[in-house]
């Protein structure tokens, strides 16, 4: 059994902001259920949803600042959460990165170096709490000086870093690193220094023993100067030590059981499917046909997400037998596009500016493909949550969405295992023609019923990812 401290800047259901905390909530558990003794740890903020008043277990002090520990459990599990209390760096409006105003908050450096440093007092039992780590698990920049400041430790845990989204990378000025007191031997280019300035998501690749992306894909993406962010070089230089392991799929996204669709049904029973899209449109008010097409799409209206392309697709898409159902909220350019398509087509599309957890749910149930035509997506979750639902993903060719859908080709039906459609340039001319030939293939109810059974019977379970990551911990010498 290892020790494993998993260090996250958010998880579900006390605080999340993105697929992190998803992640940061179901690999600990998943962990938990394969034998191993996880403590989760994240800063005490503001706007935690806590269930119950934590208990202090411990006090102690990072430089000038006093330090409380407190306790409480994950929700819905036997998983130890250690809540990193520092009012003075946590106890702040808005969420874990921004303030109510959407900027940065000035002083995110110092405040997770300090989380940082209480992290590594915790791993090396320094708090009397009579645990140490085996194996420090860390997330994403704001982890990063975790890895590298456990360097520089007599007999530390190993370490494992992982990058979520390297569009991120924590960079900072270079006075930083005084204000920091970071040590000297840290700040050299082969260390924490980028081009003049402090990088926290370098120190996490620069000194992890192991390093893993959310999909195999994405690990070999990042090694591109097109996605690298300038660490290209120096993850080449560690691809020894660099795996990708998808991500799972929550329990709570399973046909059978949820609460939030009108009918339940499973690959037994998938003419029931049609009664979640006839409800969907009557939700929405659109014209309830059970024959017509319907498209879905969930997400951030932003480039990333290759709303773009959707824009430019709209004036000829909207010209057919179809209706498009789109959930999310971006930029605002982006917003004001659609919104005027969706006044203009009243009868064909529908836009709803923000998230609903339920009507996410009800759209992956009611609709009959999802759209994901993303410029780069480390891993995705929309698009392994549409399988489940037998609702068939048009993906592009790039990191998790690449490795998690098989594309519909005449050899790939005729061996049971298509389950999407997958077109390769960042280019509205292709994802038209890839939303075309679903269209085409929609016309053979056999033919997409034999779809939706393979898509359906895809194994995204959170067990097979944390197996791949215990495997990883046993690795490290």
């Amino acid at each position: 059994m290892k020790k494993i401290l998993f260090v996250t800047s958010e998880v579900h259901p006390l605080i999340k902001t993105g697929g992190l905390a998803d992640v940061s909530s179901s690999l600990p558990k998943a962990l938990t259920a394969l034998g191993q003794e996880v403590k989760l740890i994240l800063p005490n903020y503001h706007g935690l949803k806590l269930g119950q008043i934590p208990n202090v277990i411990a006090l102690f002090r990072i430089g000038r600042h006093t330090v409380q520990l407190l306790e409480t459990m994950l929700p819905h599990s036997s998983v130890v959460v250690w809540l990193v209390d520092c009012p003075e760096f946590f106890n702040m409006a808005g969420n874990p990165y921004v303030d109510a105003a959407g900027n940065a908050h000035p002083n995110n450096a110092e405040r997770f170096a300090l989380f940082c440093r209480a992290a590594i007092e915790v791993a090396m039992n320094r708090v009397q709490l009579n645990w140490k780590a085996d194996v420090v698990h860390c997330n994403d920049w704001q982890t990063g000086l975790v890895p590298a400041l456990l360097s520089l430790e007599y007999q530390c845990p190993t370490t494992v870093f992982t990058i979520h989204n390297l569009a991120y990378q924590g960079l900072f000025t270079g006075l930083t690193a005084a204000l920091l007191q970071l040590p000297g031997q840290l700040l050299s280019p082969d260390g924490l220094e980028f081009h003049g300035m402090i990088s926290f998501i370098k120190g996490g690749i620069v000194y992890a023993d192991k390093i893993t992306t959310v999909s195999p894909t994405y690990a070999q993406d990042i090694q591109t100067p097109e996605l690298g962010y300038g660490l290209e070089g120096l993850l080449i230089y560690r691809d020894e030590d660099l795996t990708g392991i998808i991500n799972g799929v929550d329990g709570d996204w399973n046909t059978e059981e949820d609460p939030l669709i009108a009918q339940n049904y499973n690959s037994s029973s998938l003419n029931d499917k049609v009664i979640n899209k006839t409800a969907l449109q009557a939700r929405l008010n659109l014209p309830i046909d059970e024959k017509v097409f319907v498209l879905g799409l969930i997400s951030r209206l932003v480039e990333q997400k290759g709303i773009d392309m959707l824009l430019d697709c709209l004036p000829e898409l909207l010209t057919l037998p179809l209706q498009i159902v789109i959930l999310g909220a971006g930029d605002k350019e982006f917003e004001r596009r659609l919104q005027q398509f969706a006044a203009a087509y009243p009868h064909k599309m529908t836009l709803i500016v923000g998230y609903d957890e339920a009507l996410a749910h009800q759209i992956e149930a009611g609709a009959d493909v999802f759209l994901m035509p993303s410029r780069f997506e480390p891993c995705g979750l929309n698009q392994m949550y549409s399988q489940r639902y037998g609702t068939l993903p048009i993906v592009r060719n790039t990191g998790g969405l690449a490795d998690t859908v098989v594309d519909t080709l005449p050899e790939t039906i005729a061996n049971h295992t298509a389950t999407g459609f997958i077109f390769n340039d960042a280019h509205a001319g292709t994802f038209l023609e890839a939303i075309k030939r679903a269209t085409l293939l929609y016309s053979f109810p056999e033919v997409w019923r034999q779809l939706q059974v393979n898509a359906m019977s895809r194994d995204f379970s959170w067990q097979n990812s944390a197996a791949q990551y215990l495997e990883l911990y046993e690795s490290i010498e």
